[in-house]
């Protein structure tokens, strides 16, 4: 599963993916950081087949009205430190690789993951 991780969320997202088994890049990642675009986010995200993880809810609005991103993880866990994100997204990588084999929208929360769309 291929991953794009969104500014407001730290580099070393895309490195637990990426140890979890999956491809993941961040927006640092690409020619214009992390002053990328939605716009150019959701352009790599469906060239490269990825799933878009933000924070933002414009990504939501995106996804709902214009399918675009084609697969989005919301993170709406509000402001946790780096390393409780950490405790809360690694152990459930499985889970969500997992539940976009059917689904297109997760959101993952402090109580676990929902299934949106």
């Amino acid at each position: 599963m291929n991953f794009l991780v969104d500014a407001q969320l730290p580099r070393r997202m895309a490195a637990w993916l990426v140890t979890a088994g999956c491809d993941a890049r961040h927006t640092l990642d690409l020619p214009d950081g992390n002053r990328t675009t939605d716009e150019q986010i959701n352009d790599v995200a469906d060239r490269e087949q990825r799933v878009v993880v933000s924070k933002d809810a414009d990504f939501v609005d995106g996804h709902l009205l214009r399918g675009r991103p084609a697969k989005l993880l919301l993170i709406s866990t509000g402001n946790i430190s780096n390393r409780h994100l950490e405790t809360l997204v690694v152990p459930l990588i499985p889970d969500i690789v997992r539940e976009f084999q059917t689904h297109s929208f997760l959101e993952l929360g402090l109580a676990g993951i929902v299934v949106r769309g």
